[in-house]
């Protein structure tokens, strides 16, 4: 028997999957979490085969989760199952330790194909996934203060406004914004907060 846990803030879809998965005689539903740190709490006391995660859940994502849960167990099986696939969260899902990442429209052999597939300890990519991240240009990856600094830029802070919210100086927000338009390979505000929104780095 696979024992899943599903972790994600929306109570219809993890009712719609309980149904779902109810059907497979190999499968049940081990436990449910709806945010980030419940997801962590919820693995440590039950020790799913499989962890069915969203990404975009509140108290720090599921990347976070994922980290958190690899640090508790690192072998642990985690499929992400999102509506969304921009390159960043892709990229980042797997190498934070994901085992797969599929979308949420996919259909249900697929899904218990990749739950199957999971589980056996392989890797479920599908292929236009795969393609999205092997096409990921290398870059280096910003630090926490960066990235809060790129998403008030995407906002349309300006660096006094960024300064005032983060507590530092003004020269500091200029130095953070010159080294991740460094590490974006951009020129301008306009340019980063664009490239950033459709890469998946930020979201609005």
């Amino acid at each position: 028997m696979i024992r899943i846990l599903v972790a994600d803030d929306h109570l219809v879809f993890r009712l719609g999957l309980k149904t779902l998965l109810g059907t497979e005689s190999d499968m049940c539903i081990a436990g449910e979490a709806n945010s980030g740190p419940s997801t962590v709490d919820v693995y440590r006391r039950l020790r799913p085969d499989v962890t069915l995660l969203d990404l975009r859940m509140p108290g720090g994502g599921g990347i976070q989760a994922i980290r958190e849960i690899h640090a508790v167990d690192a072998a642990a099986r985690i499929l992400v199952l999102s509506s969304y696939a921009s390159e960043e969260e892709v990229y980042s899902a797997m190498q934070a330790g994901a085992s797969g990442y599929v979308l949420k429209d996919v259909d249900q052999l697929e899904l218990i194909a990749a739950i199957r597939k999971t589980h056996a300890g392989q890797r479920y990519l599908p292929i236009e996934l795969a393609e999205l991240v092997a096409e990921r240009a290398p870059r280096q990856e910003l630090t926490p203060r960066e990235h809060e600094v790129l998403q008030l830029i995407a906002r349309g802070l300006i660096n006094r406004e960024i300064a005032q919210i983060l507590g530092m100086s003004e020269s500091t927000v200029r130095n953070h914004t010159i080294h991740l338009f460094a590490k974006l390979d951009v020129s301008d505000r306009t340019e980063a907060a664009t490239f950033a929104l459709q890469r998946g780095i930020i979201t609005l």
